[in-house]
């Protein structure tokens, strides 16, 4: 039995991010529509060849996006919130972008739909609305079109869709509540429709991503499974695809399904494989994912050479990635800065699909020149069994700095309530503190003075004079505003977590290693290769610079552990928890030093510290114990009258509420402003104990400029919810994105608003 090879998914964004560009010059009008289409066209023609010519038997159709792959699944289900629709208007690239973005109509803001964060990983979805007459019927062709575009280009394709269940689960309820699964019969038949297009087209295999199938689900979710592929079955064949953790839990209703075949992310949890052989169907393919499709990190072929081995002749198997490759970099060769000892290390996307023609090789070897087989992927492993022994890896400082880490206090020295007294006197701050959460806009000319000194191409002092003039401009225009609490801006970092990866040991960084976070959102992720340690201060001459420029308190920003960890490709050699530890007392060393230097609020940025938690609730307490640690540890140094702040960003803060009370961060500030009044809804019992809280009013990712009537209301919606003494007033996330005309209009729209409901109270 020949063993195939394919991938999950491939980078859609293109290798100089071609798909960023084209989209934002849609979005600017700077490009027509036919224009986007071809170059998003050109794009899936390349990656297609790219993955044939790498060695991969199937070619994966259905991972291109124009903002996101579940928003392509709601068009074609017709799954389009009514205040996105336009009269009797086609669905459209346009009606696509409204969804994702919001837009204005008559002078009135809509509201994009709900961005979430995609399970444990730094990508976001737009999540499905659903309401209790929600009819679905094959609307938007998108898929089909890509599959004739295949075809027509010879290729053997396997088409990606995402399942009905995980598209139920992934959705909310807008408005009256009822129960998703009672929408499944019509999404079904829906369904059934899509397979018999297929079918039509001759299309042998379809990759049906059911990812929820990872989590613990409730029962009458996996019921749901039952009949649901109990229609599906027997017109196209199916691949039921799971991926970030694993599927044994499941094994009981999996192996009831009517599929043909099941991917299983074995990166996750590689020791069962003899379970999954003995449990599977024999007649089933098993399809393994042994390529991390989420680190850069080069496989140990060998090992995985030697775990399936014994299957070859056993059953039908597949080589995979462990899940989609959008969550990697695309090519490794175009990495030239890069230490060549260390590239050897690493593997991009396209070398990711070099690994999986290998293994394959190898494996269907197996009873002729196997021997030989195994003699190459023990050689393309060894650079990576040297690293043990690299003095790039290793500090001993560090590593006895871990060791006495108890002997740091995991708390600050006194309870909340009596900090806030202190806090309060010394900021002497008003009703409805008015603040923003840290960047402000990164102009072409500051991306540009980065850039040139990066190159060489001026001098340190140029630099450093470019970079204080744009903090002056900041804070200017901050004092015209009247905002409370100031910042200086952060025009030094090219992002949150590279900036801080650059200035630590430990990091090494790529020129092209960029992924997608969201629509035409890309970061490019720093590679944690070594003990991480800080060498001197990293924020402390900017933020004092900017303290020195006005008599209004500054907020320094630093970025927290956890959300650098998790938004760098992290070592897989140690766990998680260490390098967290390690990340603390590098940042708990900042804000020392911040608060010697005068800085009386410090902001810990921890967006990532839900994406973290592990998808099953039965693993979740050891992370949350170990992460509220290394929040406090970073934090506990500090005196009582410091105000230390917080901000969390496309988080269900109902699963980690406790969590983050047990922060005793002294105000935390989220990303709310799509969620309507759902987060504070699902955390109404707890938010008296909360410590000071402030949800944006505004949502920073849309284009949408709130009036001050907006603003008014939104914050009037706060107050039923939020005591007015403990309510801050802030967007929901940083401006950087954003151009200096909208973020003025915004702000002095949201400062206005502030002192209006202010004077209100003060006068009742």
């Amino acid at each position: 039995m020949t063993i195939v090879g394919h991938i999950l998914g491939f980078p859609r964004i293109g290798l100089h991010r071609e798909l960023k560009y084209a989209l934002e010059y849609y979005w600017d009008g700077k490009i027509k529509e036919d224009k986007l289409l071809e170059i998003g066209r050109t794009l899936r023609i390349r990656h297609w060849k790219q993955q044939k010519d790498s060695g991969i038997d199937w070619t994966t159709v259905g991972d291109f996006a124009w903002y996101d792959h579940v928003l392509t699944t709601s068009l074609m289900l017709n799954n389009i919130p009514d205040r996105h629709r336009i009269g009797q208007e086609n669905i459209n690239l346009n009606t696509l972008f409204r969804i994702s973005r919001g837009y204005s109509l008559n002078k009135k803001l809509i509201p994009p739909s709900e961005m979430k964060k995609w399970f444990n990983t730094n990508y976001h979805y737009i999540v499905p609305e659903f309401v209790p007459t929600q009819e679905f019927k094959l609307n938007w062709t998108q898929l089909f079109d890509e599959i004739d575009e295949a075809l027509s280009l010879k290729y053997t394709v396997k088409p990606i869709l995402l399942g009905p269940i995980s598209y139920l689960w992934l959705g909310k309820v807008k408005g009256k509540k009822f129960d998703r699964l009672s929408l499944l019969p019509n999404l079904l038949s829906v369904y059934q429709e899509i397979l018999d297009i297929l079918l039509s087209k001759n299309i042998d295999w379809i990759q049906i991503d059911e990812p929820i199938l990872v989590l613990e689900l409730p029962l009458q979710w996996l019921n749901a499974y039952l009949s649901a592929y109990e229609q599906l079955h027997g017109k196209v064949k199916l691949l039921l695809t799971t991926y970030f953790d694993s599927i044994y839990h499941q094994l009981d209703i999996i192996t009831q399904l009517k599929i043909d075949g099941l991917h299983v992310d074995l990166v996750s949890n590689p020791d069962n494989i003899p379970l999954l052989h003995a449990r599977l169907p024999k007649h089933w393919i098993l399809s393994a994912g042994v390529v991390n499709g989420r680190n850069v990190w080069k496989t140990n072929l060998h090992d995985w050479f030697k775990k399936l081995y014994p299957l070859v002749d056993e059953r039908r198997l597949w080589i995979g990635s462990s899940c989609s490759l959008l969550h990697s970099p695309i090519d490794l060769n175009t990495e030239i800065k890069l230490d060549k000892h260390i590239k050897e290390w690493f593997a991009f996307a396209l070398q990711k699909c070099y690994e999986i023609k290998m293994l394959c090789a190898a494996l269907n070897a197996k009873n002729t020149s196997g021997a030989t087989y195994e003699d190459t992927l023990s050689e393309y492993y060894v650079s990576n069994n040297l690293r043990s022994y690299s003095s790039t890896i290793h500090n001993i400082q560090v590593k006895k700095r871990l060791e006495h880490i108890n002997e740091i206090a995991y708390s600050r020295s006194s309870p909340y309530t009596k900090r806030v007294t202190l806090q309060h006197k010394k900021l002497n701050l008003p009703l409805f503190p008015t603040t923003t959460i840290g960047s402000f806009p990164q102009t072409e000319e500051i991306r540009k003075l980065r850039s040139r000194f990066k190159n060489n191409q001026i001098n340190k002092e140029d630099y450093h004079l470019g970079i204080k003039s744009y903090i002056k401009k900041v804070i200017m225009e901050q004092e015209k505003l009247d905002l409370d609490i100031l910042v200086h801006g952060e025009p030094e970092r090219n992002d949150m977590v590279e900036y801080f990866g650059e200035n630590l040991n430990g990091f090494i960084f790529t020129q092209n290693g960029w992924v997608q976070s969201y629509g035409s959102r890309c970061v490019k992720p720093p590679v944690i290769i070594g003990d991480i340690s800080r060498s001197k201060p990293i924020t402390i001459e900017w933020i004092s610079y900017a303290q020195s420029l006005t008599n209004k308190p500054i907020k320094g920003i630093l970025t927290g552990p956890v959300t650098i960890m998790s938004w760098s490709f992290p070592r897989e050699d140690i766990q998680r928890k260490t390098i967290a530890l390690q990340l603390a007392l590098s940042i708990r060393d900042e804000v020392i030093d911040l608060e010697k230097s005068g800085i009386g609020i410090i902001q810990i940025d921890e967006p990532a510290l839900r994406e973290g938690l592990p998808l099953k609730c039965s693993d979740q307490k050891q992370y949350l114990e170990w992460a509220i640690n290394v929040f406090r540890i970073t934090v506990s140094s500090v005196k009582d009258d410091t105000q230390i702040h917080t901000h969390m960003c496309y988080s269900e803060f109902s699963d980690i509420i406790y969590a983050i009370l047990a922060l005793d961060a002294d105000v935390i500030s989220i990303e709310a402003a799509r969620s309507d009044e759902k987060i504070l809804e699902s955390i109404r019992h707890v938010i008296k104990d909360l410590n000071e809280i402030g949800p944006g009013i505004y949502d920073i990712h849309s284009p949408n400029e709130p009036t001050q009537n907006d603003l008014i209301s939104r914050i009037n919606q706060l107050l039923k919810y939020i005591p007015k003494q403990r309510l801050w007033i802030n967007p929901d996330c940083g401006l950087k994105t954003r151009s200096w005309p909208e973020i003025k209009h915004s702000l002095n729209n949201m400062v206005s608003a502030a002192k209006l409901l202010r004077k209100q109270f003060y006068s009742s």
